[in-house]
């Protein structure tokens, strides 16, 4: 009987230890279900409208090495479960359109399940051929930041920097003999980074700008958020933000170059590049240098993206936003469906009751442009502050009004400005012209 008993009562204890373990590991396999469920629900919307497309550098997952620990999407800048999240015990892509190409998640990954790629199956990405010291096919001509990819600002900076390390190492720097060691062409992050970087080593160099300090940034529209993580300047050591305006940033920027005065020439636009003995005559349009390298640090806009239509060349027209209140109490067009575009219609949008913004674009959603400003846009449409055409194109721009087709019908609607925000066309024509081997990559490393 008292076997029994003992018996009975270790098994009494085992099931006091056992219902609490198992009860929290049906509940934790319950939420698990419960996350993946939602966000094959969430893949599955994104499909259906179309926000399938990265906009630049994104993560290819290999299923069959993946292991479901979910550490990479810990990792990711957005958030957990913002881009990457678990599906049936595997990550996968959950939001394309809002991978901001930082590369954290693969190299969170344990077991190397994660590749970076440019460019899907249907939208191929043209990208400079450089080599891991970010030298071109052509000897002496180096690319860092944005025109090779990196649109990230950390990532641009990181760049600037070993690009430059690896520029002083090149032969022949150092020796003079009327050649300068390196033009930088762009003071954007990358080339600022490489001015420093060129100052540190005391070599010979000259940054040329064709507009101000900041290069890209200073484009950005008022008050907008860049998002930065810590990153190590030359000559400044490690700089740390999280999160800042486009201003605070322009003023970080120009207190470096107070500090630390660069050898940087604005209103100085490249306009050629020959080979001659010893390494590159360039050609710009204030001057002429010999130079031993060249390194281009300018971003992939290039010539603005224009829409081919007649009236374009209007006094109206422009292409890019430089301050919303300029435009209050005007009928303002916005061309475009990327983050730019959305920012300018959403901010313009905020001037006032009287001030109406219509937004054209081609195709159906605004796959390109990141959550928060799509949703923006689409709150103030659903409220009517902003007129959403999507499948519609401009035809004609005229001095009060323009006419825009959409899915056949051709609409008209009263206009003081445009802003045309379609993007840059990629100088792929001056790079192939030097030289300069340009890949398409659909979804490789």
């Amino acid at each position: 009987m008292n076997d029994i008993i003992k018996e009975s009562t270790d098994y009494l204890i085992l099931a006091l230890y056992l219902i609490p373990v198992l009860g929290i590991w049906w509940l934790s396999q319950y939420r698990r279900s419960k996350k993946s469920s939602q966000f094959e629900s969430e893949l599955q919307e994104n499909i259906q409208a179309g926000l399938t497309e990265p906009p630049s550098l994104h993560p290819l997952i290999d299923r069959n090495k993946c292991i479901g620990c979910n550490t990479c999407a810990k990792a990711c800048p957005e958030g957990e479960g913002k881009v990457l999240g678990i599906i049936q015990g595997k990550v996968e892509l959950i939001n394309p359109t809002h991978c901001i190409g930082h590369g954290a998640c693969a190299r969170a990954c344990p077991v190397d399940a994660i590749t970076l790629v440019f460019g899907t199956e249907k939208r191929g990405v043209e990208i400079p051929s450089v080599n891991p010291d970010f030298q071109t096919n052509v000897p002496g001509i180096f690319i860092a930041g944005e025109l090779g990819g990196m649109g990230l600002i950390r990532n641009a900076i990181t760049q600037g920097r070993q690009a430059m390390d690896a520029i002083c190492k090149y032969k022949n720097i150092g020796n003079g003999e009327g050649f300068k060691d390196v033009i930088i062409v762009g003071a954007g992050p990358a080339g600022i980074s490489a001015s420093l970087g060129a100052k540190k080593y005391e070599i010979d160099y000259l940054t040329i700008e064709q507009e101000s300090l900041g290069g890209t940034v200073s484009h950005y529209p008022r008050g907008k958020i860049v998002m930065t993580a810590p990153v190590d300047l030359p000559m400044v050591g490690k700089v740390k933000m999280r999160e800042t305006t486009k201003e605070a940033l322009l003023d970080f920027w120009n207190d470096i170059v107070n500090k630390h005065p660069l050898n940087i020439s604005y209103q100085e636009r490249m306009d050629s590049i020959e080979p001659i003995d010893g390494g590159f005559l360039v050609k710009t349009n204030k001057s002429e240098y010999r130079t031993r390298t060249l390194l281009l640090a300018v971003g992939r806009r290039g010539t603005p993206r224009k829409l081919g239509v007649a009236g374009e060349e209007s006094s109206k027209v422009v292409y890019r936003l430089i301050d919303p209140e300029q435009y209050k109490n005007q009928a303002v067009l916005v061309v475009g469906g990327g983050d730019s575009a959305l920012e300018a219609a959403w901010s313009i949008a905020e001037q006032g009751e009287n001030t109406r913004v219509i937004i054209s674009y081609r195709s159906a959603a605004f796959s390109r442009a990141k959550e928060k400003n799509r949703q923006k846009v689409l709150d103030m449409g659903n409220t009517g502050r902003i007129e959403i055409l999507l499948n519609s194109n401009v035809k004609e721009i005229f001095p009060d009004k323009v006419t825009i087709e959409q899915e056949g019908n051709m609409l008209e609607r009263e206009n003081d400005a445009v802003i045309v925000s379609a993007g840059g066309i990629l100088p792929t024509g001056f790079l192939k012209s030097i030289g300069i081997v340009v890949e398409t990559k659909h979804g490789e490393a």
